[in-house]
């Protein structure tokens, strides 16, 4: 029995040791997070990057990460001011500012940033009708932005930026919006067509005009051609009799006056004479 006693005491000292040591933590608090210390339930501050020494029961420490990131919003359908629901999604860009106010303030503030950044948007899109939200897509994030940073200042975050990522529409609404871009298009490309076939014919109408002024340039033109080509059959259009300048008759020589035609009578007179001689 003289050594039963003094190997219970061993063991019981043992235990107490695993016990503590088990009770302790070591937490390494980096450069970009800040570690939260809290005494016997209450908060006792902040602590400096390096590395602590935590006794369970009386001490705990709470790292957070204060770098900037980015949180992604899903799509959600939102009815527009004229009745369309678009589905549309964002994308934040947030840092928290103040870690005490972030972890005592609210229970899941990453939670209560998702649904405050859900509730600003379905405040800006329902004051608009859906030609409006596609126009000012760019001032949604913006204004979502203003309207949800003052709640979230008080829980410690800070918004730097929202954008707005997609907006997508009902299926009907694609199509009738594909039909009026391609309308579009269509009349853009009758236009042009339009102005090109106009500035030819004015360009046609110029041509006509000067050569009507300078006969003689429509002469040059078919010699261009002729020296242009390269084959051994060239085909070219006929001068209009109208444009080409006509030849001035010849006078008759002097010394070519003709005779007056003879009478039948004093022919046939001439004749008989003749036979009869």
């Amino acid at each position: 029995m003289e050594y039963v006693l003094p190997v219970l005491v061993l063991l019981v000292v043992a235990l107490v040791i695993i016990a503590v040591v088990r009770e302790v933590h070591v937490v390494t608090i980096h450069d970009y997070e800040r570690g939260l210390r809290f005494s016997r339930g209450h908060l006792a501050g902040l602590v400096d990057p390096g590395v602590h020494v935590t006794f369970g029961p009386l001490t705990e420490i709470r790292p957070l990460d204060v770098r900037p990131a980015m949180l992604p919003v899903e799509g959600q359908e939102v009815l527009t001011a004229d009745g369309v629901a678009a589905k549309i999604s964002l994308v934040a860009r947030y840092e928290v500012g103040d870690p005490v106010a972030a972890l005592t303030r609210d229970a899941a503030w990453q939670r209560t940033l998702y649904l405050l950044l859900q509730l600003a948007l379905r405040d800006a899109v329902t004051r608009r009708t859906l030609d409006e939200t596609l126009a000012a897509r760019r001032e949604l994030g913006p204004e979502i932005r203003e309207a949800a940073a003052g709640r979230l200042t008080a829980l410690g975050v800070e918004l730097l930026e929202v954008e707005v990522r997609d907006v997508m529409l009902p299926g009907e609404l694609k199509r009738a919006y594909a039909s009026v871009i391609t309308a579009r298009k269509d009349g853009e490309a009758a236009l042009e067509r339009a102005r090109a076939e106009t500035a030819a014919l004015r360009s046609l109408a110029n041509a006509g005009r000067t050569v009507a002024d300078n006969p003689g340039l429509l002469q040059l033109r078919i010699l261009q051609e002729l020296g242009a080509s390269s084959g051994n059959t060239v085909v070219f259009g006929a001068p209009d009799a109208g444009l080409v300048p006509k030849a001035a008759p010849a006078a008759p020589a002097p010394h070519a006056a003709s005779a007056p035609p003879a009478s039948p009578a004093r022919a046939g007179r001439s004749t008989r004479g003749d036979a009869d001689a």
